[in-house]
């Protein structure tokens, strides 16, 4: 199982969140119920591609065993992983 969370870099509401991103979207699902995420939280609906984390559940996602990665260094890797569960996630409905 292969799941990523990048960089905590944008602000939001005072809160600094990242993406947490997985190479399926089983992968993804599993991870995030481990996190206690709801699957309703996906960010986008249509394509189930990631979810909104905040900080400290980025850090408790790198104890669980995610692998993190930097959306500057790593954003070929980033939008693969993405591209590749949106196209998953088309067939599902939302």
């Amino acid at each position: 199982m292969t799941v990523y969370v990048d960089d905590a870099v944008h602000l939001w509401r005072g809160e600094r969140w990242a993406h947490l991103l997985a190479d399926t979207l089983d992968e993804l699902h599993a991870f995030a119920a481990q996190l206690g995420i709801p699957r309703r939280a996906f960010q986008n609906r249509t394509s189930g591609a990631h979810y909104d984390v905040t900080a400290a559940l980025r850090e408790r996602a790198i104890a669980l065993g995610a692998t993190p990665i930097s959306r500057h260094h790593d954003r070929a890797l980033v939008r693969a992983v993405i591209d590749n569960a949106r196209r998953q996630g088309r067939g599902l409905a939302p």
